[in-house]
């Protein structure tokens, strides 16, 4: 079963939504924002990633910006990172797509084509 984080008053969330019901891909939809994902979990999805945990946090939300991390992230190890991103769904890159094995961060089309071998 895929597991899709969204929140769907995010557009791109709504994007990678209309797309995964145009291509039939039945999803197990988190509402990121009310269930994010503990630490241990976010730790999986970043290593089954293979991307730079940076790249796990919502860099143009109204929390990175008011907890001022563009210059923490830097510097901070990986614990604390992962112990930001769990504090708070908001701060975490939306949608996640994953299927226990694999993730995709954020809606590229065309990674998701070659995600649901479509390409």
């Amino acid at each position: 079963m895929v597991t899709f984080y969204w929140y769907p008053k995010c557009g791109t969330c709504r994007k990678a939504k209309k797309w995964l019901d145009e291509h039939g891909v039945a999803v197990n939809e988190v509402h990121i924002a009310e269930y994010p994902p503990a630490k241990e979990e976010l730790k999986e999805l970043y290593q089954k990633s293979g991307l730079p945990l940076k790249k796990f946090f919502n860099t143009s939300g109204q929390k990175y910006r008011e907890l001022g991390l563009k210059d923490r992230i830097r510097t901070a190890s990986d614990e604390e990172l992962l112990d930001l991103l769990a504090s708070d769904g908001m701060l975490i890159k939306r949608p996640v797509l994953t299927d226990g094995t694999r993730v995709v961060i954020g809606f590229d089309e065309q990674l998701y084509e070659k995600f649901f071998g479509q390409a």
